[in-house]
């Protein structure tokens, strides 16, 4: 399987700062989303799954601070955010950090300052690089070079679709992964292909990695969403 990138979602208006943005995150190894105005982030974000959203301040049909203030309150409310805005005074810093935001960038942005706070705020929330070696959670280390999963030492027989399942969930932990995610980025299917199998082998893995709480971490159904693997 070829291990799929994190995806980093782009909230912005303006056409060529958002081309501009997505090549440097691209060529950094990072899948991207663009988003043109507010409406249509509402309207795909359910059927795309991101691991950090950029976002804009001054939409054509609303504001970053709706959004971020709509993310907090939503079932996926720990999505990392910074803002990518021209506004740059110490009392719009301050507000769009106290709705919500990880992290503050003024338009134009710089290429290796966005990258490296990009990376920083995906570490802070735990979130790894797909292709990383090791990754640690609590009993739980996912390995891999050796494609194996251990809890207190102990590695779990795992076939290797259950393990590029689980590696995908434990990279996201703590955040909603529809199935339609999970069918594209781990069977390399459509949308439209039936989301049964993806039930299946979920409850399979729950029940081989002792996913229900006794180690910490549970994996949950989130109804009409998808599934969450969250700490107990």
């Amino acid at each position: 399987m070829n291990v799929p990138a994190l995806a980093i979602g782009i909230v912005e208006d303006d056409p060529d700062l958002a081309d501009i943005v997505m090549a440097w995150l691209e060529g950094a190894g990072y899948s991207v989303r663009v988003y043109r105005n507010a409406t249509e982030y509402r309207r795909r974000q359910g059927e795309e799954a991101v691991d950090l959203l950029l976002l804009d301040w001054n939409l054509p049909d609303g504001t970053g601070i709706e959004i971020v203030e709509a993310v907090r309150a939503s079932r996926n409310a720990r999505l990392p955010v910074i803002f990518l805005t021209a506004r740059d005074s110490e009392d719009d810093i301050v507000q769009a950090l106290g709705c919500g935001g990880d992290d503050y960038l003024v338009k134009p942005p710089k290429q290796r300052e966005l990258l490296a706070r990009v990376g920083a705020v995906l570490r802070r929330h735990g979130i790894e690089r797909d292709g990383e070696a090791t990754l640690e959670l609590g009993p739980y280390r996912i390995d891999m070079s050796r494609r194996r999963i251990s809890i207190n030492g102990g590695e779990i027989e795992l076939t290797q679709r259950e393990f590029d399942l689980a590696n995908y969930l434990f990279r996201r932990q703590g955040r909603i992964v529809s199935r339609d995610a999970l069918l594209k980025n781990v069977w390399n299917l459509h949308a439209d292909v039936s989301t049964r199998t993806v039930d299946t082998h979920v409850s399979r893995l729950r029940k081989k990695l002792d996913l229900g709480g006794e180690h910490g971490w549970r994996l949950a159904a989130i109804y009409q969403h998808g599934y969450r693997l969250e700490p107990v």
